[in-house]
């Protein structure tokens, strides 16, 4: 019984070897004027367009399963109690019908400030230089939005976030970028803001700019982002110029 648990064992081990064996580990680093998210300025202490923030991160591929899982961290200024953003994601790839596909969930963590915190399920659809992606609230809350953490009755859960992006090379190691989102919010979080101030309306977000690659991972990234809605959001909404600069281990 026993000689024959070990050659089991040593056959599932000797099968994963080549999993293993292909398997990747990548890193990121990344140092930028001023971190948007959906368009939207991830520091609001201050409302001149340089804020710079760093930002990395780790991913981890299983061979070619298509199966993946990761961490992306980025310093923010927007929440009392906390300075950082640290993202965990997980996911599978595949193609189909000459598509290549990614779905998968991600949760947004802010540590010390637990009402901000995010879980969304998304898809994706990649054909030539165009993804077509969308994002599905399934936490309570949509980064503190309805404040449910705070016993208002309200939930931010639904919403949903549209991008549409394109990449394409222009010339020799220089990257055209160019991108349009849309957010949904669900009627517990218009509900709610509309108890203190006015309903929160509905917003488009816009990126436009260019990447070069330098080689050896290294990315040199300039363009403008931005976000419409500015009379309800104010200054966090507005365009902006951006400059990143990104290494890949």
């Amino acid at each position: 019984m026993q000689k024959r648990t070990l050659r089991t064992t040593l056959c599932v081990a000797l099968a994963t070897l080549p999993m293993l064996a292909s398997a990747q580990l990548t890193a990121n680093v990344a140092l930028t004027s001023n971190y948007k998210f959906r368009g939207q300025d991830q520091d609001t202490g201050r409302t001149r367009a340089f804020k710079p923030a760093i930002q990395g991160g780790f991913d981890y591929a299983f061979g070619e399963s298509g199966w993946y899982v990761g961490n992306w961290n980025s310093s923010v200024n927007w929440l009392s109690g906390n300075s950082i953003e640290s993202d965990l994601y997980g996911g599978y790839k595949f193609t189909a019908g000459g598509v290549n596909w990614d779905v998968g969930a991600l949760t947004y963590i802010y540590p010390g400030a637990k009402g901000a915190n995010t879980t969304e399920l998304y898809g994706a659809g990649s054909f030539g230089p165009l993804t077509l992606k969308y994002s599905h609230t399934i936490s309570k809350d949509y980064f503190g939005w309805a404040g449910e953490s705070s016993g208002s009755g309200y939930k931010g859960r639904n919403t949903g976030y549209l991008n549409l992006a394109f990449a394409q090379e222009v010339a020799p190691s220089l990257t055209l970028k160019a991108a349009v989102g849309y957010t949904r919010f669900n009627g517990g979080i218009k509900d709610y803001t509309a108890l203190t101030s006015s309903k929160i309306p509905n917003y488009v977000d816009y990126a436009l700019g260019v990447s070069y690659d330098f080689g050896s991972g290294v990315a040199l990234y300039g363009g403008v982002q931005g976000a419409n809605k500015k009379d309800y959001f104010g200054f966090v909404n507005k365009t902006r110029g951006i400059v990143t600069l990104s290494k890949t281990l």
